[in-house]
């Protein structure tokens, strides 16, 4: 019995001590997570909202980063997309607007998918936590009482050391549980936040979508651009050339 009592005990405070460092190795990570994404959303809509077109706002998109960024570059891709209208495979069967809404729902879960991670481990652990604490401490008075049934006295110095010792392993589950369960909280309420706000970028989207009938064009190269202005310069400076030349003397 005292042989079992000392590997259990202890490795019930260790336990603890695990479920202690995982959980704050989340909070730290979860917290450094949205503060980037709320700052890269941030940037992002409001470069998005200062483009003058939506092809503009495609390559703003592909540039940037952060959820939002994403959910736009997904969505507003299928619009440039040549094959949308060929129907080549089923990721291009169905209309225009149906591709785009379509698009940003699964980009939407991609996103929600990433958020959620590490809240199932935060939930876990303040809810086991405060049972796996008392399972040490049930374990820690049983073997209390089986000291003092051999010592043959209850008095309070035969007692309260056993007992105390066993008690502590609750302390520490409930001191584990109650950051988690508050993490768990704050975390969820920005998961739904960041939720909200992309659904309502996505139906922006969808509107602005529309008054372009579901199409945008491509943006020209670089290279592609400066051939035609030469060619454009080129082919006017031959007809002043030609009017040059033809012009009586």
């Amino acid at each position: 019995m005292s042989i079992s009592t000392e590997l259990i005990v202890p490795a019930t405070l260790w336990t603890l001590v695990g479920f202690s460092v995982t959980t704050w190795s989340l909070i730290i990570y979860k917290t450094v997570q949205h503060i980037r994404l709320s700052r890269d959303n941030k940037r992002f809509s409001q470069a998005f909202w200062h483009a003058p077109n939506l092809q503009a706002a495609v390559d703003l998109s592909l540039e940037a980063h952060g959820p939002a960024a994403r959910l736009s570059a997904a969505g507003l891709q299928v619009l440039r997309d040549d094959t949308a209208d060929d129907g080549a495979d089923l990721s291009h069967t169905g209309e225009r607007q149906d591709l785009l809404e379509r698009a940003l729902r699964q980009q939407i879960h991609k996103e929600r998918r990433k958020l959620e991670s590490g809240l199932a481990v935060l939930a876990s652990i303040g809810s086991t936590s405060p049972f796996v604490g008392l399972f040490g401490t049930v374990w820690g008075i049983m073997h209390a009482l089986t000291d003092i049934s051999k010592a043959g006295s209850a008095s309070l110095e035969v007692v309260a050391g056993p007992i105390g010792e066993a008690l502590v392993a609750t302390g520490i589950g409930i001191a584990v549980a109650v950051p988690a369960v508050l993490a768990y909280n704050v975390f969820l309420r920005r998961l739904k936040i960041t939720n909200a706000d992309l659904d309502e970028l996505g139906a922006d989207l969808i509107s602005l979508s529309r008054k372009n009938r579901f199409r945008i064009a491509r943006s020209k190269p670089v290279a592609a651009v400066s051939s035609e202005r030469h060619g454009a310069v080129h082919h006017s400076g031959g007809k002043e050339l030609f009017s040059a030349a033809t012009q009586p003397a």
